[in-house]
């Protein structure tokens, strides 16, 4: 993925994040800035974690960011339950906004262990495209890459006769 925005699970926090503040503007919740203000923060922090984490540098950076994200997606699932209590939100409107929440709280954590198993790559460009800048440079400076991985210094062409001239020479 080149952008976060093309990310599944960033699109449905950012859905989420739409209905928590539709689901927020209405009376009476609208009128308890103290939940409305919470609910509101924790589900655009979802998506900011994961913008965060995708810009990143380095996977252990963008697993953090994801088990911030997942933090918050557990704690809009929480002030929902509150919501519901005081009569904001009824039964039906609460469990499937928690239901989303859940979905996505599941997406962060699949991908969160996909990035956690032994054969995963970690690396500076670990979800964007490969940086072949050692390569263009080890070309330039004569290095030819080994099946082991290391780099060895290419010979070079020193002609038909070996003098470095194609006539033979010096």
């Amino acid at each position: 993925m080149k952008q976060f925005e093309d990310l599944p699970v960033w699109q449905a926090g950012r859905e989420l994040v739409r209905k928590v503040y539709a689901a927020a503007r209405v009376r009476p919740f609208a009128e308890d800035a103290g939940l409305r203000d919470q609910i509101q923060r924790a589900a655009v922090s979802i998506t900011s974690n994961i913008a965060e984490g995708h810009e990143r540098s380095s996977t252990p950076d963008l697993i953090q960011f994801l088990f911030y994200a997942k933090g918050s997606a557990g704690e809009v699932r929480s002030q929902l339950y509150h919501a519901e209590d005081v009569g904001y939100l009824s039964a039906d409107k609460a469990q499937a906004l928690r239901a989303e929440c859940l979905d996505v709280s599941r997406q962060l954590s699949a991908w969160i262990q996909s990035m956690q198993t032994p054969g995963f790559k970690r690396g500076p460009k670990y979800h964007k495209e490969p940086d072949t800048a050692w390569e263009q440079f080890a070309a330039k400076a004569g290095l030819q890459r080994q099946p082991n991985g290391s780099y060895k210094k290419v010979k070079e062409s020193r002609g038909r006769y070996g003098s470095g001239r194609e006539d033979g020479r010096s």
